[in-house]
């Protein structure tokens, strides 16, 4: 049988798994590696040629405004780079590489690329520390890996973008990886990978410029592990004061800006939550109303009750 990743993933990455695996394994602050010309450069060069434009994709935030950050997840309507890429990722061979390199056996790729895909952030995005959702929406799989692949010609570190392994979310990344072009990063998602990217600040210049990655999910069944953890979504944590703000410090102009995003985003992660904790609430009224919630209703008086019998 031909091989599905020959023309796409260049012989040394394939070769050098053994290496890789070590690299893995003993990166800090959690099990990552980099890996640098991932793809063959002509494939790479076909993603970015076929990745879609910012209003392709969801680039709309929770409040109905256009945001800095767009997603397509729909990646074979692409082209035929994305098909092949889609191809790939699904195949046996792909998922045993990513298992050598890991040592996750039994890996599944999403097919529904939920919450992943091609991302796109411009001038101003950044993403917050956070660990993210560790089940499938859908199936009943823990996720085990992310595999991030960046497509940014000529991109100039002091770009910022650069995506950020912290130990601790609240003190300073521990791991700062720029986000260069064909640079694939692959790390193991749990509880206590906290990552993120710091913000984009694009010169006047270069404002039409983005942070182009694309994002892909892997997953394990659910079952397979007996101490598997308890399901949650993603979970962010705010950007700490930036160290300089300290009693005598004069503020500036530029500190101003940066108090004023800090408080934007924790105003906008308060009204998430509310919209969260409504929607939810909105699914236990309507639950309660059932015969299940006529039974909980009954249970709830009887215990009820019973503690006054104890008085």
């Amino acid at each position: 049988m031909p091989s599905v990743i020959a023309d796409r993933i260049p012989t040394p990455i394939a070769a050098g798994r053994d290496v890789y695996a070590r690299q893995f394994a003993e990166a800090r602050p959690f099990r990552h590696v980099v890996i640098d010309d991932f793809f063959e450069e002509s494939f790479a060069r076909r993603l970015l040629a076929q990745f879609p434009g910012f209003e392709q994709g969801n680039f709309l935030s929770e409040d109905g405004r256009q945001g800095s950050k767009s997603t397509f997840e729909r990646v074979r309507a692409l082209g035929d780079a994305y098909a092949g890429l889609d191809d790939m990722i699904r195949s046996q061979e792909f998922l045993r590489l990513l298992g050598d390199i890991t040592g996750i056996d039994g890996l599944r790729y999403d097919p529904w690329y939920l919450g992943g895909g091609t991302h796109e952030n411009r001038h101003d995005g950044g993403l917050e520390a956070h660990v993210d959702f560790n089940f499938h929406p859908l199936e009943r799989w823990q996720r085990r890996l992310n595999l991030i692949v960046y497509l940014n010609p000529d991109w100039h570190e002091e770009w910022g973008g650069a995506l950020e392994l912290f130990r601790d979310p609240t003190i300073a990344p521990e791991t700062v990886i720029a986000p260069v072009f064909n640079r694939c990063v692959i790390f193991e998602t749990h509880d206590h990978s906290w990552h993120g990217f710091s913000r984009i600040v694009l010169p006047e210049h270069a404002r039409e410029r983005s942070r182009k990655s694309v994002a892909l999910y892997f997953y394990t069944p659910g079952t397979q592990h007996a101490e598997a953890p308890e399901a949650h979504s993603t979970v962010y944590v705010n950007r700490p004061l930036p160290e300089r703000l300290q009693p005598g410090h004069v503020l500036d102009s530029q500190d101003v800006s940066d108090l004023q995003r800090l408080l934007g985003d924790r105003d906008n992660r308060i009204a998430m939550q509310y919209r969260e904790i409504s929607k939810l609430m909105t699914l236990v009224r309507a639950h309660e109303r059932g015969f299940a919630g006529s039974m909980l209703y009954a249970a709830r008086r009887l215990q009820a009750h019973l503690l006054r019998k104890g008085d």
